[in-house]
């Protein structure tokens, strides 16, 4: 039995994973398919990504782009989800502002710098014309400590993907002032590049079995109340958020990987671009 470390955050895009898990297909091609859950998201993938301390990773695509322009040791293997995310920008249910206007020069809460919430404050920041090189940040890890931060005022707001923060908006925890989707395909599956280069039959079982799985995954009976019940989601907002998402089950194109980068390097983010051949796997 081969094992295989995986990384992801716990939300909906994942659950694809956990239903090949638990209904044994990796074991049955002998791969024990190891997940853990990464609350933190984006940026502490990144780093477990170069620490070696995950062989695969379900990452945001804007994050581990810039992570490997700066020398992380990873490889693109495959777009995963193809839609763009959604990203919510909230704000504290008792604050004061109540427009996007409103937030321009103010704190945001990040998960940590390099996270998607970083980069896409800053993507967001640009698009309204605001001066990015004023922006203030403050790192909160989790969503969890994202709530406390803005409760306590400690961070104005926060961008987090619009569905799975949809439970606090319905809770009057957050009031959601705008929506920012990302200009790009949302997540990749990438890998350490030592686990990828020695590994590739393995990466070939685990595709066949993920793509096989995304592709029919709409289609899998009451598939809108099982993600309801495991996220807390009310079966409405599911049906709408599966409307909008498309899993992928082929490589990043070329067109997109430099569409992304191109923008990175356009808000400064990235200094050495790295060519599509050199990162893909």
């Amino acid at each position: 039995m081969k094992t295989v470390r995986i990384v992801g955050v716990p939300e909906h895009f994942n659950l694809p994973w956990h239903l090949c898990i638990e209904n044994g297909e990796f074991n049955e091609v002998g791969i024990d398919l190891q997940w853990r859950d990464i609350p933190e998201g984006t940026g502490k993938m990144c780093q477990m990504l170069r620490q070696d301390e995950t062989d695969l990773a379900l990452i945001l695509s804007e994050g581990i782009i810039k992570d490997i322009a700066a020398g992380n040791p990873t490889s693109i293997i495959q777009e995963y989800v193809a839609s763009p995310l959604i990203w919510g920008i909230h704000v504290a249910a008792g604050s004061p502002f109540h427009t996007l206007g409103d937030l321009e020069n103010k704190r945001i809460a990040i998960s940590r710098f390099g996270s998607g919430s970083h980069l896409m404050a800053i993507v967001h920041a640009k698009q309204m014309n605001w001066d990015v090189d004023c922006l203030e940040f403050v790192v909160v890890d989790t969503l969890d400590k994202a709530v406390v931060a803005l409760k306590n005022k400690e961070a104005d707001y926060f961008m987090w993907e619009r569905f799975m923060t949809q439970p606090l908006v319905d809770q009057e925890v957050f009031r959601r002032v705008g929506e920012c989707p990302t200009p790009w395909p949302s997540f990749l599956l990438v890998g350490n590049q030592n686990f990828v280069r020695e590994n590739k039959e393995v990466i070939e079982s685990i595709l066949d079995i993920i793509n096989t799985t995304t592709s029919e995954f709409k289609h899998i009976p009451s598939i809108d109340r099982t993600l309801a019940q495991r996220y807390d989601q009310k079966v409405e907002d599911i049906t709408s958020w599966l409307s909008l998402t498309r899993w992928s089950q082929k490589q990043v194109s070329a067109t997109n990987y430099n569409k992304i980068q191109q923008q990175l390097i356009d808000l400064q983010l990235i200094e050495n671009a790295k060519k599509y051949e050199e990162v893909k796997m």
